[in-house]
């Protein structure tokens, strides 16, 4: 009961900002393609607003962007994001944070890049942390949100390739005048954290000429069939069905449809419609027998295309640090702790930190630290990581 009390109360709060519909992204003219030559090109780009609450303003320079990117199966495609520069006078370079934003939903209208100008982001005052001590942010909507097709949620390649390639872009775009030779830093937290340690896995193959200095991934669904089987009847049950439906628009020989019933095919409906948080007010503590005439996690397709995204079989090329909730009710513990080992065991300086809380309040209660580690990161400060710890 007191999960399920905890995980209520958690949507509440965020339910209001995710419930609302965004604003149409800023975009200059002209249907963005995927023509451009380089991953990390950019296609459009516009002014925008960046607002941590509605009607608040913030000392920040805004832009609307849509860049080149990749697909998890290596196609090109073109991905929407929001540049961020600080307003402080500084001249100079400045380092650059890729930031992997937090599930926001399956529908176009929960794009963050939407939702930055009203102020109804609800990582918009995690970023503005970034933004006052003076780094330059690159966010990123994902494959599929606030573009045309599907949202691909939960296929990491694609998260990490989209989260590098926001960061090119940023130094791309002229307006932003950021330097090539800046130091970077990725960050995410749950989707995000996902999103940032394929960031970190893919760097040195995908984008070696990014001065990427550090990784911060928290509450990472790094085994997507452990976090879906530890979710099936439970808080994150919706988000669950979100994971594979967005698993079907990243690989569609998986044919999700055909696993469904009129039930499920009824919910995947909705969710394409809504944000996060009514998707999993809507799914709460919904069996997956309960909406599907076979189980899809059964298929040995569906297993591979799960196991795809698995974290950990790569070492990262630089130190990470990885922080997890020790009762968190969507991520296992032991998911996160195993990705730790994976990690620890290739080599990589992995700083550790666990949290006696859940999942919400662990994004919040570990940014500060993560934010003091990052910059240690991008001043060139040693690290060794705990692994031996």
């Amino acid at each position: 009961m007191r999960v399920r009390t905890t995980v209520l109360a958690s949507l509440a709060a965020f339910a209001l900002t995710s419930a609302l519909p965004a604003a149409p992204a800023a975009a200059a003219p002209g249907a963005p393609t995927a023509r451009t030559s380089r991953p990390g090109d950019i296609v459009t780009s516009a002014p925008t607003a960046f607002h941590t609450q509605p009607g608040v303003p913030t000392a920040a320079k805004a832009w609307h962007i849509t860049y080149r990117s990749t697909t998890a199966t290596g196609r090109p495609d073109v991905v929407s994001g929001t540049v961020l520069v600080p307003d402080d006078g500084t001249r100079g370079p400045r380092p650059l944070l890729a930031w992997g934003i937090g599930a926001v939903g399956l529908a176009d209208d929960c794009a963050v890049s939407g939702r930055f100008p009203q102020g109804t982001s609800s990582e918009a005052q995690l970023i503005a942390l970034a933004l006052g001590r003076g780094w330059a942010v690159a966010v990123t909507d994902y494959e599929g949100l606030g573009t045309p097709d599907d949202h691909t949620y939960t296929a990491g390649r694609s998260e990490g390739h989209a989260v590098l390639d926001a960061a090119r872009a940023a130094q791309r775009l002229p307006e932003a005048g950021l330097s090539p030779e800046a130091p970077v830093g990725v960050m995410g937290y749950s989707q995000g954290g996902q999103a940032a340690g394929w960031a970190a896995e893919l760097h040195a193959s995908y984008a070696p000429e990014l001065r990427l200095k550090g990784t911060v991934a928290g509450g990472v669904p790094a085994d997507l069939p452990t976090t879906l089987e530890y979710n099936d009847g439970g808080p994150g049950a919706g988000l669950a069905l979100m994971a594979l439906t967005g698993q079907d628009a990243a690989f569609p020989a998986l044919r999700l449809d055909s696993y469904l019933n009129d039930r499920g095919r009824g919910y995947v409906d909705f969710m394409k419609r809504n944000c996060a948080s009514l998707s999993t007010i809507g799914g709460l503590f919904l069996h997956r027998s309960e909406v599907t005439v076979r189980d899809p996690l059964a298929s040995p397709a569906w297993r591979l295309a799960l196991r795809g995204s698995l974290l950990g079989t790569r070492a990262p090329d630089h130190p990470v640090y990885l922080y997890q909730g020790v009762v968190d009710e969507l991520i296992p513990y032991r998911v996160g702790a195993a990705l730790r080992d994976r990690w620890c065991a290739r080599g990589v300086a992995v700083e550790w930190k666990d949290y006696p809380l859940d999942h919400v309040t662990t994004a919040v209660a570990g940014i500060p630290t993560a934010l003091e580690w990052m910059a240690g990161r991008l001043a060139d400060e040693p690290t060794r990581g705990n692994c031996a710890a």
